[in-house]
């Protein structure tokens, strides 16, 4: 089913994917806020000081800045999403926050004490030159931190993938490419990150629940990721979001509310 994207032909990959996210921009933020375990887990294997730059590559609307600010480092965060961006610096007053590119980055070369991106390299159209960028503007050394999901039998959002996959920007094109690697994949990561000029560290799993109350909120903010409920289009957005609440009852608790848990895969490298 081809995408009902409104974005130009001649639009890059970031630009229609951050009009994508950015499309329900207020429903994703309330979702992205539940990551805060995924981000807490990145900083028991990185060691954050006070006064350290951090840089976030696919920082949507600021909430890993925020415990950057927390813990007292120099936080900076770059999207494609402008609407996201609002929310960042709403949330972060603190953060230098920019709108951009993860595949040509607007800061200088070892500028960074760590460099992080969650769940964001994988929607780069060449994410060996994401990450080849991310090292780039690293400091010598210095961590960069690539999170992808993990096997899709332990992910519960993935009966909602299936469901979103064909309404994203990307969808149906490029027919000759190659398909994506499964990232999560013993040894899938550090060869990408090789390949970026990045030396692989240490790798490691982590698994985390999101929760939403009832049916109303899981089906409206199920809709957000992608901006999926946008991209489907008003007429068929009822039947998606039925659809995406019937592909999720077997997560529903006995209070009525939902808890979808999910496990993500890590490969921390060091910058050259």
């Amino acid at each position: 089913m081809p995408s009902t994207t409104s974005e130009t032909p001649s639009a890059t990959t970031a630009e229609r994917w951050g009009a994508a996210w950015g499309a329900r921009a207020s429903d994703w933020a309330i979702t992205e806020e539940q990551q805060r375990p995924a981000y807490e887990e990145v900083l028991r294997h990185v060691q954050l000081n006070r006064g350290q730059t951090v840089l976030d590559i696919g920082c949507g609307a600021g909430s890993f800045l925020n415990i950057c600010v927390e813990r007292g480092a120099r936080p900076s965060g770059i999207d494609a999403s402008e609407q996201l961006l609002e929310l960042a610096r709403r949330r972060v007053a603190e953060a230098d926050i920019r709108l951009g590119d993860m595949q040509a980055l607007p800061y200088d070369a070892d500028s960074f004490d760590l460099v992080t991106g969650f769940t964001s390299f994988f929607f780069a159209e060449d994410m060996v030159e994401a990450l080849r960028e991310a090292g780039r503007v690293a400091k010598l050394g210095a961590p960069v931190v690539i999170q992808v999901f993990g096997p899709p039998e332990r992910n519960d959002l993935e009966p909602m993938k299936k469901i979103a996959r064909p309404f994203f920007p990307t969808a149906g094109e490029r027919t000759d490419k190659p398909a994506p690697p499964s990232l999560w994949k013993p040894g899938v990561l550090e060869q990408m990150a090789e390949a970026a000029g990045l030396t692989p560290r240490e790798t490691f799993d982590h698994s985390f629940a999101y929760e939403y109350a009832d049916e109303e909120s899981l089906g409206r903010l199920l809709l957000a990721p992608g901006g999926l409920g946008a991209l489907v289009g008003p007429e068929r957005e009822p039947a998606v979001r039925a659809q995406i609440v019937e592909a999720m009852a077997p997560f529903r608790t006995p209070d009525g509310g939902y808890r979808l848990s999910n496990e993500l895969h890590y490969l921390i490298a060091s910058a050259p």
